[in-house]
């Protein structure tokens, strides 16, 4: 199929200012990357930014058709180790991102479970969401990560982040920034081949991946992308110092501000200020004929991932602390009235309440949880008909999201969703 080489403007119009307007983004992925902050030429096209507002060109065939849809789509898992299959199953109907959670007390080994995916895939780009410094010394998370690269190469992408159940599975709070910054630092000196300072106490040890070259143990040739997660501003600052992309809420409603800071502190550490390649988490599910927000399917589906952020209110006032930015007295109150409930029914320990409020995390409802759920929580994610979602994603690419990574909660709902946004969001979106 040709194409033209005029770029025709299309804009989603928000008011009648047109300085104001949403660009909406209808180009294949492999035609054009995403605006920057400033004005860009990009494929030969003229791109550019304003306050947040999204200016974009697309192709038209020669009969006036357009290109497919420019979003990447990605399938989160909970890192169970057979999640291979779906993996693949994915990536045939055009997912083109398999994240993986990791939390240790919760999933099966991450790298254990990205090897096996990047083993039995070609395509789909593979990547943690998110590991957590702590919990690995930098040297084992870039030899592990490394290690999926040659399995992968070029395919395969680092998340790190600041450890919400990676840490509080455990009773503890979120690494602090500075030492997320560090390993983040440490990490990626690593897999550029050099030699980097460590500290264990007071000794500190240069260190650096010593056989890259071999053939047989690592592939650092081939570039790993690192992604952070962040909310808080210091966070947002490390992004913008440090990261290739960022990973947020994908229905977050401070994208902009994000933009903002990543953008200054990109500045400030002489880095490209383009708007940094952007991963959107959520959950969803496509609604089937009859099927409403609160359906058993659709709850089973969606529900134990509605309520990650009713976990972290408990984590923020009644845990060791959650890093999420979210906190709401009552809520957190109910929550930690019935987490009280359900462990003294099981003879669970005062101080370890922790344990049972992350019993199921993403993965299952607790009984009773369920009290929990409803049309609005529901609402809050991926989830409704086909034009439904696709209008919501038309919107979060308007906003700035680049890969929406929706988590599933165990293969039976991976099936689900492989199926139902591959046939009625990914096929029908690439021939709009």
């Amino acid at each position: 199929m040709s194409q033209t080489t005029e770029p025709v403007l299309v804009y989603h119009q928000q008011g009648h200012n047109p300085q104001e307007a949403d660009a909406t983004r209808l180009v294949r992925r492999m035609s054009l990357r995403r605006v920057g902050f400033p004005t860009q030429i990009c494929a030969g096209l003229t791109q550019g930014s304003r306050r947040g507002t999204w200016w974009s060109s697309i192709f038209r065939c020669e009969s006036g058709s357009m290109l497919g849809a420019f979003m990447d789509y990605g399938i989160a898992f909970p890192s169970y180790i057979d999640a291979w299959r779906e993996a693949a199953a994915a990536e045939a109907v055009g997912f083109t991102h398999a994240w993986f959670f990791d939390s240790q007390l919760i999933y099966s080994d991450v790298y254990a479970t990205m090897a096996l995916a990047a083993e039995h895939t070609s395509r789909i780009k593979v990547g943690t969401l998110v590991s957590i410094p702590s919990n690995r010394l930098s040297a084992v998370t870039a030899s592990a990560i490394a290690t999926i690269n040659y399995l992968a190469p070029g395919r395969v992408i680092l998340g790190l982040g600041t450890g919400y159940t990676g840490r509080n599975t455990m009773g503890l709070p979120a690494v602090t920034v500075k030492d997320f910054r560090e390993h983040t630092q440490q990490v990626r000196g690593l897999l550029q081949g050099e030699e980097v300072l460590i500290r264990e106490g007071d000794r500190e040890r240069w260190i650096r991946l010593l056989h890259p070259d071999r053939g047989d143990f690592i592939n650092i040739e081939d570039e790993i992308p690192i992604y952070l997660a962040a909310n808080g501003p210091r966070a947002l600052a490390a992004t913008g110092e440090l990261a290739d992309g960022w990973v947020t809420g994908a229905l977050t409603p401070n994208l902009a501000e994000g933009f903002e800071a990543i953008r200054v502190a990109s500045a400030s550490a002489g880095r490209s200020t383009d708007k940094p390649y952007t991963v959107g988490l959520t959950s969803g599910c496509v609604l089937r004929d009859g099927e409403s927000l609160t359906s058993p399917r659709v709850v089973e589906r969606v529900g134990p991932n509605a309520l990650p952020g009713l976990h972290a209110m408990w984590e923020s006032h009644y845990g060791p602390g959650a890093n999420l930015g979210i906190t709401d007295p009552d809520a957190a109150a109910a929550f930690h009235r019935y987490i009280v409930e359900y462990g003294d029914a099981r003879g669970s320990q005062p101080d370890r309440r922790y344990l049972d409020v992350h019993t199921g995390h993403m993965v299952f409802l607790k009984p009773g949880e369920e009290q929990f759920i409803s049309e609005s929580s529901i609402g809050a994610t991926l989830t409704g008909t086909p034009p439904q979602i696709i209008e919501r994603l038309e919107e979060m690419e308007a906003a700035g999201i680049d890969n929406v990574a929706i988590a599933c909660t165990n293969a039976a709902g991976a099936r689900d969703l492989i199926a139902d946004f591959g046939s009625e969001v990914i096929a029908k979106r690439s021939t709009t």
